[in-house]
């Protein structure tokens, strides 16, 4: 369990890091193919929606193998996509390439999230939070990659291309350590893998998860424009937004799992959206690119919390190979959050200015805090389910 989860925590981190290199590669990519906003727009829609298709195929992968040979084969896809990216020479193989690169994220983020409640079932204890405190870590360090190349004056295809390549060997060194189908099925909490898991019970989570991924995608995918475009500043510090929320959600993950093992999630997330939602009213009103980049921080602190408790909690809710089945349907509500996050801000940008599409975030934001009341007061460990309110 322990190389396991070393190797999918590598795993989170190497998606993180890809992630944040397209991602606050975007203005530069939409400058070298001469892309419309609108262009930008729908790239980012494009990918949300395959990228679903990608997290309903590493369901099948899994179900009818493993997860670990379903997270293999995305880390692939997403390192063939990363250097078709880098190497595209017209707009249309740019977006050939990121549709390879949509399929890939889907599959990796299914698959890492089924990893992750298999090794948490296999400790018996919450440790969900360390998981994606590994991702923000890789994102930060692809957003502070983006920015010493551009310091540097490197090529666009020179950042993607050594990112893809760094996807590539973690994938293939670490991916052997990773949970087999009879390594997963061996766990404390597998002794019953017929427990349901209501209908209504899996929405909520959904709709939760949905919110919080659109939060996320928002900053990562608008953050570095915003700041760029409607706040003046350089290409450098523009990349610095979504290093200060991956920061501080590196730093707010790291205490996570402790926070909830003392407090319980509900009283953790409830404290995370409000939080998230003081700072992103500042990011809302923010005069100058610094007091944004402050808020982005502020924001990170709190809510990429809420992603990692959503699985978790409604992973404890059944055992066995049904488990990556429900958290593959689950990590579906991820890009329903995305194409949110991304197309909704995005519209409002282009019909307004980014400043107004910030004020999109800050209300899911608020509903999160509402929404928290979905979670237990405390998670019990190994072989228990949590309660939620009106159930016993």
């Amino acid at each position: 369990m322990r190389s396991a989860r070393q190797a999918n925590s590598i795993a989170f981190a190497g998606q993180g890091l890809f992630l944040a290199v397209v991602l606050t590669e975007l203005p530069q990519l939409k400058d070298k193919f001469d892309l419309s906003e609108a262009a930008l727009v729908g790239a980012v829609a494009g990918i949300s929606l395959i990228a679903a298709l990608g997290s309903v195929a590493a369901e099948r992968v899994a179900v009818r193998w493993s997860s670990r040979t379903a997270l293999r084969l995305g880390l692939c896809l997403v390192a063939i996509s990363g250097l078709a990216i880098a190497c595209s020479p017209v707009p249309a193989a740019l977006f050939v390439a990121l549709a390879i690169y949509g399929i890939g994220l889907g599959a990796v983020d299914a698959g890492t999230n089924m990893q992750a409640v298999l090794i948490q079932h296999g400790q018996g204890r919450f440790i969900l939070s360390s998981f994606y405190a590994a991702w923000s870590a890789g994102a930060i360090a692809g957003a502070l990659f983006v920015a010493a190349c551009a310091a540097l004056d490197l090529s666009v295809s020179v950042a993607i291309g050594v990112a893809a390549v760094a996807v590539l060997l973690a994938g293939q060194t670490l991916g052997p350590r990773l949970l087999g189908a009879a390594d997963a099925e061996s766990g404390p909490d597998e002794h019953d893998p017929a427990r349901p898991v209501p209908v209504g019970t899996f929405l909520m989570f959904g709709v939760t998860l949905a919110l919080a991924f659109a939060i996320d995608l928002a900053v990562g995918n608008w953050s570095a424009l915003y700041l760029s475009e409607e706040l003046h500043a350089s290409a450098a510090a523009s990349a610095l937004a979504l290093a200060a929320y991956q920061g501080a959600s590196l730093a707010g993950r790291l205490a996570g799992d402790t926070g909830v093992r003392r407090w319980g999630s509900r009283t953790v997330s409830r404290c995370a959206a409000a939080i998230g939602s003081v700072g992103l009213a500042i990011v809302v009103v923010a005069p100058t690119s610094a007091i944004a980049i402050i808020g982005f921080l502020v924001a990170g602190i709190g809510l990429p919390l809420i992603a990692p408790l959503c699985f978790s909690e409604l992973g404890r809710r059944t055992g066995g190979r049904g488990l990556d089945a429900l958290i593959a349907r689950l990590n579906l509500f991820n890009y329903a959050g995305t194409l949110v996050g991304g197309v909704v801000v995005g519209s409002v940008a282009t019909a307004a200015n980014l400043r107004a599409g910030f004020a999109i975030p800050l209300l899911f934001a608020l509903a999160l805090f509402g929404l928290a009341r979905i979670f237990s007061q405390r998670l019990r460990h190994s072989g228990a389910t949590a309660t939620i309110p009106g159930q016993n």
